[in-house]
């Protein structure tokens, strides 16, 4: 039993009243002085920390032109403070994105504005303090950077990237998340964020062949640092051992099996998350990226192609050349890089793979928009491909496919609750509160539809659903990847 109070789903989503402080409490574990200093940042709080704070805010207002317009340009409008999930899950005004930002910029006023140094109080500028500082680690660990919010403010302020430069400028004084930090640290050290060896990549990978092969009766390989491969796949590690991501990674190698595609993993880029982005980091961004492009150049390689995951997808389609490029030792037919989903929508359309829907008529399915893919991205070469492509391919996959609440999907969907690097038990009330409004809509489909599949392409959704749904009565098996279909419904040929 929870010792929280759980959210009740209601008929319709709800707009909370206020209840001040009611989340202060939650806060991640801080990072220990190994996990900090691996990522080069202090093992601890610094002795000067409140000027390095406020230097490093400096630095960063210099460098983006958009975090100063995002500091300067809220007009306390009011059309982002019902659009947080967490808001909406918790009732802390807090976690209204307008009050979030405010913690941030009441500091920025202070220092760089002429009203805030010299009239302080009439413009709600406060000094850089401890209190300040507890008050950022707790409610800039309450946003997963989904920027739902930021579809609604008519001035595009994106509290992500308010949430990004606060946790950055923690990092830089000594206080950092252990569970991002810790992460980041196994991706340099090992290769991925679970640490796992390339010993163990390989026997779990031949087990997959040897449980595909006796499901299935065709031997569909799963190929590790393979010179020539004519495909790197990067995928969340997560694919790799645990349910239901392997479902995902098993439908990638039936595709490329069916197809023909000659494709490799890598164990030493054994990785497709980059929680660097998640800290704010632009400097642990690129050294996880260019463990990607390392791996594609020893490996000669002619594409790189992304597995199901949010924010990976988010960091490779739109910072993976700046981070890591130029691609230019890559086939120039292929955009750098691919995603899975657009990997198979294509042999779909071509005909160059075979499926059967019937497979999958157990399966009612609904389809998750995650956010860093709905908000982030583009798939494929249409507007809105990231919306279109992976419902094609479910619908390709499955006979019976209903979509959610028009306003709880597409652009405006709602997180999943565990996005941003808050994936951690530490913050398990802040995920369960903060999944409500996504478990409200499925709530809905599953009383009007009797949808039984919840399908979503990202590893952090994937894992986040299978924990909370059964805190508001869903089976945690509800929850499957678009691949999981997919790998159901392909035609292989001839058994061996």
């Amino acid at each position: 039993m929870a010792d929280f109070e759980i959210p009740k789903l209601t008929e319709f989503q709800l707009i909370p009243h206020t209840k001040d402080g009611v989340m202060a409490h939650s806060q991640p574990y801080v990072a220990k002085p190994e996990f900090q200093e691996s990522l080069g940042f202090p093992g601890e709080l610094v002795d000067n920390w409140e000027e390095k704070a406020v230097e490093k805010l400096g630095d960063l207002v210099k460098g983006s032109r958009a975090l100063q317009v995002f500091l300067d340009a809220c007009v306390k409008c009011g059309a982002c403070t019902d659009k947080c999930h967490y808001y909406l899950g918790t009732s802390d005004p807090l976690n209204m994105p307008v009050a979030r930002q405010d913690l941030l910029r009441k500091v920025y006023r202070r220092y760089f504005t002429f009203a805030g140094k010299y009239f302080p109080k009439l413009v709600g500028a406060v000094d850089m303090s401890k209190d300040v500082l507890d008050q950022w680690y707790s409610y800039y660990h309450q946003c997963s950077q989904c920027r739902r919010c930021s579809v609604f403010c008519p001035y595009g302020i994106d509290t992500a990237e308010i949430s990004m430069a606060a946790r950055e400028i923690m990092d830089e004084v000594g206080q950092g998340q252990k569970y991002c930090n810790e992460i980041i640290g196994k991706v340099f050290k090992i290769g991925n964020n679970l640490g796992l060896p390339e010993p163990a990549l390989v026997d779990t990978l031949e087990g997959l062949e040897e449980d595909v092969l006796e499901d299935d009766g065709v031997a569909v390989k799963f190929p590790v640092d393979v010179e020539g491969a004519d495909v790197l796949v990067v995928t969340p590690s997560a694919d790799f051992f645990a349910e239901p991501h392997i479902d995902g990674l098993i439908g990638y190698a039936k595709v490329f099996h069916a197809a023909g595609i000659n494709w490799t993993l890598s164990s030493y880029a054994s990785e497709a998350a980059n929680f660097g982005m998640f800290i704010g980091s632009h400097a642990n961004m690129q050294k996880v990226s260019l463990r990607i492009r390392e791996a594609a150049q020893q490996l000669g390689v002619k594409r790189i192609v992304f597995g199901e995951c949010g924010h990976a997808w988010r960091v490779a389609y739109s910072f993976l050349n700046t981070l890591a490029g130029p691609f230019d030792f890559l086939d120039p037919n292929y955009p750098v890089p691919q995603h899975i989903i657009e990997v198979t929508h294509d042999l779909i359309q071509r005909g160059a793979i075979t499926l059967d829907k019937s497979a999958n008529d157990e399966h009612r399915v609904t389809y998750h928009d995650s956010c860093n893919v709905a908000r982030a991205s583009r798939m494929g070469n249409i507007p809105g491909g990231q919306f279109v492509l992976p419902r094609e391919v479910i619908k390709a996959s499955v006979n019976h496919y209903y979509d959610m609440a028009p306003e709880t999907v597409r652009e405006s969907t709602f997180c999943c609750g565990g996005g941003g690097g808050l994936l951690t038990d530490d913050l398990m009330e802040l995920r369960v509160k903060g999944a409500q409004p996504r478990m409200n809509a499925l709530q809905h489909v599953v009383d009007e539809y009797d949808v039984n599949y919840l399908a979503a392409i990202c590893a952090i959704c994937k894992s986040q659903f299978a924990k909370v749904m059964p805190y508001y009565d869903f089976p945690m098996d509800m929850i499957g990847s678009v691949h999981g279909l997919v790998s159901n419904a392909i035609q292989l040929g001839v058994k061996e």
